[in-house]
C-alpha cells in the first residue's frame, strides 16, 4: 500500500478514505508500521504542527452508575473497589481548575459517574463553570454527564463549557454486546444536541473490547458522521470485577495502527491517546503523538497515569511541544 500516497491525498486533495481503505491500515503489517506512522503524521503535522495539548481529568462524581457498561468500573454491574462519593462542590470542582491550569493543561474535563445529569448536578457544574472561566479565562471546559437533552445542554453551553464529552465507544453493531441499559442510538441523539446546542463534540470510543476491526472502521466512520471535533481513543484495560476482565490489552502496535486509522478519517479532528495509553503502549507510548495531537495526563477516572511530568519529558524527548491547538 502507498500509504504516503493516502496521506497527500488527504491533505491537498481532500480526499476522504473509504472503509475498505480505512480497513488496510488496520490489517497492515508490523513491518509497515513505522511507514503507516509516518504518513499519519504527515496529516497530523498539516492540521497541527508539532503540538501536543494536554486535558486533566476531574472525577467528579464516582461509582454507582445506573448502567451495565460491560468495560466500566463503575457501572451497577461491576464488582471493583472504586470509590463511591456524590457530586463535589463548586469549590472542589473550581480547585480542579487550578490544578488543570498548573498541568499546563489546554482543558479541564469534569466528569460524572451517571446516566444523565440530575437539576443539582447541573446547578452545580454551571455555578463552577462560570467561576472558572472568571479565575481562569484562557481554560477551556469540558463537562461529561451522560444524555443531555437540548435545554440542558443549551444551559452548560450559557455557563461557559465550551465542549461535552459523548464517547459512542462501538459500532452501532457491537454496542448491544457491552451494555443493554441504553442504545448506541440513544449516544448518537446526545452528540447532535451537542452539536445543536453551540458546544464542541468530544466524542470517541473504547477499543480491544472483543470487536471485530470492522467495527473499529465503523465507529470511526460515525464518529466523522456526528461531526465529532475532538476523539480520545481509549484503549481496555481490563479490570476486575467487570464482566470484560478476562480480555487481553492490545498490542503496542494494534494500539499504534488504531490511532492511525482515526487520523486518516478524521483528518482534521483531535485525536486524543487517552486511557489504556499506558498499558498498551507501554515503551512505545512517544509513537502515538505521531497520529495523535493531544493526551490526557496525570491519569484517568478510576486509574492513575505516569504523572505529568513524565508525560512532559515524554513530549519533549519525541520533538514535539505543548501548546494550545494550532490549526493550519
Amino acid at each position: 500500500m502507498n500509504w504516503n500516497q493516502w496521506a497527500n491525498e488527504i491533505v491537498e486533495e481532500n480526499k476522504s478514505l473509504s472503509k475498505a481503505e480505512a480497513l488496510a491500515i488496520l490489517q497492515s503489517t508490523n513491518e509497515e508500521l513505522l511507514e503507516v506512522l509516518h504518513a499519519a503524521f504527515h496529516i497530523r503535522n498539516h492540521f497541527y504542527g508539532r503540538t501536543v495539548s494536554l486535558h486533566l481529568l476531574q472525577n467528579a462524581k464516582s461509582g454507582a452508575c445506573p448502567e451495565d457498561c460491560s468495560f466500566c468500573s463503575q457501572s451497577k454491574t461491576a464488582q471493583t473497589d472504586v470509590p463511591e462519593y456524590a457530586l463535589q462542590t463548586v469549590e472542589e470542582i473550581v480547585n480542579g481548575a487550578a490544578a488543570a491550569i498548573e498541568a499546563d493543561a489546554l482543558r479541564y474535563c469534569v466528569v460524572t459517574s451517571t446516566r444523565a445529569p440530575s437539576e443539582n448536578d447541573l446547578q452545580t457544574l454551571c455555578a463552577a463553570a462560570q467561576q472558572i472561566k472568571i479565575k481562569f479565562p484562557q481554560l477551556e471546559l469540558c463537562a461529561s454527564m451522560g444524555f443531555l437533552d437540548e435545554k440542558k445542554a443549551k444551559r452548560l453551553c450559557n455557563s461557559g463549557i465550551d465542549r461535552f464529552n459523548h464517547n459512542l465507544e462501538t459500532s452501532a453493531r457491537f454496542y448491544p454486546s457491552i451494555c443493554s441499559t441504553h442504545r448506541f442510538e440513544d449516544r448518537v441523539q446526545t452528540a447532535r444536541i451537542v452539536k445543536k446546542a453551540g458546544m464542541d463534540l468530544c466524542s470517541g470510543g473504547l477499543i480491544g473490547m472483543g470487536e471485530r476491526l470492522e467495527d473499529r472502521v465503523d465507529l470511526a466512520f460515525e464518529l466523522k458522521a456526528v461531526g465529532a471535533d475532538s476523539s480520545p481513543i481509549n484503549f481496555l484495560d481490563p479490570r476486575e470485577g467487570t464482566s470484560l476482565e478476562a480480555l487481553s490489552p492490545l498490542t503496542p502496535q494494534d494500539a499504534l495502527r488504531t490511532l492511525c486509522m482515526f487520523r486518516f478519517v478524521l483528518r482534521e479532528a483531535e485525536v486524543r491517546v487517552a486511557g489504556g495509553r499506558e498499558k498498551c503502549l507501554r515503551s512505545l507510548q512517544s509513537l502515538a503523538l505521531y497520529p495523535a495531537n493531544s493526551i490526557f495526563t496525570n491519569g484517568y477516572l478510576t486509574t492513575d497515569g505516569q504523572g505529568v511530568n513524565i508525560d512532559r519529558q515524554m513530549i519533549y524527548d519525541a520533538g514535539f511541544q505543548i501548546g494550545h491547538l494550532v490549526r493550519s
